[in-house]
């Protein structure tokens, strides 16, 4: 139904066509509608001339809108007039020039239009403020100070958004040539593994043979690791050899440093240029134990598995590679505990909150070294497709562990944290025992675990599914979820299993120890049958499921001596 009507050949038409669209979608980050019926604050003017130009940049639209003569409530989407500025057609062009005083490139509405909608048969006043982007490169301001929208509410733009303007117009570093590099200052073997590793990402034949036809000058000018034949910031820090890194103005590198039990520093290590094979050579000094632990109360056999995932330490210390401010010097550092990896690098968080990224539809506002990005994505290195954190995430839900821990609260340097052990059974627990739990969940649960604070409407998201209680100040896991633990054991044992289970517990401890005494086969199974059979009754029991076991020829003994015998898988 439409909001209003207008007269088909009035000379405004393509606006009142406009007004309808926006009023049919109502408000987002580049409208803002308001009934402003007589008088409106110019300064909140200036806010949101400053807010929907950004967001207008951001989004890559040319232009915003803020319109006055509409109802604000989405619910009531109706049009009810203004007298803002109402007169002679100059008061809006003298406003116009005023709003420009107060910018600091001068700019100001692209036009006011003035349109007159009917409703109801009577005739309302609209004015419609046409809002230009902010220019490349410059943040558009009010007063000195930017701002965006958030929601309903106008706020001080965020620097990440700061940034990605101004990166519009900045330089990506990693693009910048090495006045004095040339080919004979990179790494020979470097180059040659940088080649395997382009074809291998490329995996097709016709660039095999491209690629293996070129000189080392003209692949590296094609991934524009070179430039006018000169070596790019890239290129260096890739491929260049560490005789040269003098060439940077700080010269880039990694550092490994173990700690004791007692956080007192037991040995450490420096890592230099190229950075293309560095990966392998920090993480062969890992000690990347095998850890054994229970994430079921029901399971017989611990689960093992190594503490680190050997793509998650890759990918997060190629991220930092990546995306660390090189300006700011300073080297990347990975700190290794008996119980977890920490790494860091210079450089903001560019998304600013961690659980950004977590959304599924996330997509990184820009990369602080663009060509350095695309270069190691070329390489197989990293994943630009803003995969690569959700799925460090996926890999310790996976495996019931801790999620990593971001810290980007300095604003120059970003610290992650990734557990080598579970910290809480609880915790371990219910991702076992709920395994359709999202990640943005998960998240929220390890939060908990770690003591740390959660917002209230996320609190009650995890009330409403009976995963935690207690106080704000004290929350813990839901005695429901601890309950649910304990009543299936219960259950289970005044129930019991069905002999398939028995028989599938006897046959796994005999593929694991080969063979098995009667007498360990009782310890093995005496505290899963159920409570509700008496000494004898199990011992029937046991001897009725070997029986059965040796009928079907799974098992049989190892002697015809009954005393001295074992019992064996066939």
């Amino acid at each position: 139904m439409p909001y209003f009507e207008y007269r088909k050949f009035d000379e405004n038409i393509e606006y009142y066509e406009i007004l309808e669209t926006l009023m049919q979608r109502w408000e987002y980050e580049i409208v803002e509608f308001k009934e402003a019926k007589g008088s409106y604050d110019t300064d909140k003017i200036g806010r949101y001339f400053s807010a929907i130009s950004n967001e207008a940049n951001l989004r890559q639209q040319q232009y915003g809108w803020l319109i006055f003569g509409v109802g604000e409530q989405a619910k009531e989407k109706q049009v009810v007039g203004t007298s803002f500025k109402k007169g002679d057609k100059s008061i809006l062009e003298r406003f116009k020039y005023e709003i420009s005083r107060d910018t600091a490139n001068g700019m100001t509405f692209y036009d006011i239009i003035e349109i007159f909608p009917t409703v109801n048969g009577k005739e309302h006043r609209v004015l419609m403020f046409k809002i230009p982007a902010a220019a490349t490169g410059i943040p558009t301001d009010w007063k000195t100070n930017y701002y965006e929208r958030a929601g309903e509410s106008l706020v001080p733009l965020k620097q990440y958004k700061i940034d990605a303007i101004r990166s519009q117009e900045r330089r990506d570093w990693s693009k910048q040539v090495l006045e004095q590099a040339g080919i004979e200052h990179l790494d020979k073997d470097a180059i040659v593994l940088a080649r395997e590793k382009y074809k291998g990402k490329m995996n097709q034949e016709h660039i095999f043979k491209e690629v293996d036809a070129m000189s080392d000058e003209q692949f590296l000018t094609k991934i524009k690791l070179m430039i006018g034949g000169k070596i790019t910031h890239a290129g260096m820090l890739l491929l260049g050899n560490s005789d040269y890194d003098y060439m940077f103005q700080s010269a880039p590198s990694i550092m490994w440093r173990l700690y004791g039990a007692d956080n007192m520093d037991r040995d450490y290590a420096i890592f230099k240029i190229p950075f293309i094979n560095v990966v392998d050579k920090v993480f062969a000094k890992v000690r990347n134990l095998t850890y054994r632990y229970m994430p079921n109360q029901m399971t017989l056999f611990p689960m093992e598995t190594e503490q680190y995932d050997g793509w998650l330490m890759r990918e997060l210390l190629n991220n930092c590679i990546a995306h660390t401010n090189y300006q700011l010097g300073g080297r990347i550092y990975v700190n290794e505990f008996e119980d977890r990896l920490k790494f860091t690098n210079p450089g903001d968080f560019i998304p600013q909150k961690i659980e950004h990224v977590l959304e599924a539809s996330y997509s990184p506002p820009f990369y602080r070294n663009q060509l350095l990005a695309e270069s190691m994505a070329a390489f197989h290195m990293i994943d630009t497709a803003t995969l690569g954190i959700r799925r460090a995430y996926n890999i310790q839900k996976a495996k019931y562990f801790p999620m990593p821990d971001y810290n980007v609260s300095s604003g120059t340097q970003v610290e992650v944290t990734i557990y080598g052990k579970t910290l809480n059974d609880s915790y371990m627990h219910i991702l076992y025992d709920h395994q359709d739990l999202d990640l943005q969940t998960v998240f929220l649960l390890d939060r908990i675990q770690k003591g740390l604070p959660v917002e209230k409407e996320d609190v009650d998201r995890l009330r409403g599914q009976k995963l935690v209680e207690g106080r704000m100040t004290s929350l813990y896991l839901s005695a429901s979820a601890a309950k649910s633990i304990d009543e299936s054991t219960n259950y289970i044992k005044n129930k019991g299993f069905d002999d398939k289970y028995y028989k599938d517990l006897i046959v796994e401890y005999l593929k694991q120890y080969k063979k098995a005494r009667k007498k360990d086969i009782r310890e093995l199974l005496w505290d899963k049958l159920p409570n509700v059979l008496s000494g004898v009754q199990k011992e029937n029991k046991i001897h009725n499921l070997l029986a059965s076991l040796k009928r079907q020829g799974i098992i049989g003994k190892d002697s015809e001596n009954q005393q001295q015998s074992n019992w064996v898988l066939k």
